[in-house]
């Protein structure tokens, strides 16, 4: 790999996929990408979040430097096959949130990582929760932290939120929002994969979340 090879571009304004991607210390820019995310008639869950990544990666075109790869995600709970997005309100909170109570559903990931010239690599993670009995005063309390706004499905697995969870089957960081042992498994097979933090002098190459290496964020 060239030490002038340029960092990851993440199309996601999510903090939880930032964080994951520092976790595994690839150097990213971040640049969000607007798509349409309503679901299409008969669309799975499954479908859905793989369509919306890849219009998510192919949005970035335009953004992207020579020879950089774009990586997209997106996430929805599913349950009785409805992908359950994020709440606009506290009635929308409470009522996904009851719909979650005491009962198993998906959390289920579509991401995608392409560069212009390459093959789009897409595919979703599906990893299977369950949630234990929730009262009104449980939700209310959990609305007022602040914490389901902004989340697939109403709830934070890496918050308050875990302590609603019985158990998982699948990928923990997937429910997070990015599914890290897929992603890593994909820059295994790459021969020129985005560089790591560290991987090359700070002149060189973009620390997380586009920050110079060897620099602190504001």
């Amino acid at each position: 790999m060239s030490p002038m090879a340029p960092p990851l571009l993440l199309a996601s304004a999510s903090p939880r996929r930032r964080e994951l991607l520092e976790q595994v210390q690839l150097a990213f820019e971040v640049a969000p990408m607007d798509v349409d995310e309503s679901a299409q008639p008969g669309e799975t869950p499954e479908a859905l979040v793989e369509r919306l990544a890849v219009a998510k990666a192919e949005a970035a075109r335009a953004r992207l430097a020579p020879g950089q790869w774009v990586l997209a995600a997106d996430t929805v709970v599913a349950v009785d096959d409805d992908a359950l997005g994020k709440p606009a309100d506290f009635a929308d909170a409470a009522a996904m949130l009851g719909r979650l109570s005491g009962r198993e559903h998906r959390v289920v990931s579509g991401m995608a990582l392409w560069r212009p010239g390459e093959a789009m690599r897409a595919r979703h993670v599906t990893t299977r929760v369950r949630l234990r009995e929730l009262s009104p005063a449980d939700i209310e309390a959990y609305w007022a932290t602040g914490e389901p706004r902004g989340k697939a499905g109403a709830y934070a697995i890496q918050g308050r939120g875990a302590a609603f969870v019985e158990w998982i089957e699948g990928s923990y960081t997937n429910v997070v929002g990015l599914p890290l042992f897929e992603l890593e498994a994909w820059l295994r097979e790459m021969p020129d994969p985005p560089p790591r933090v560290g991987s090359a002098s700070p002149a060189d190459v973009t620390g997380s979340c586009g920050v110079p290496a060897g620099s602190r964020a504001p």
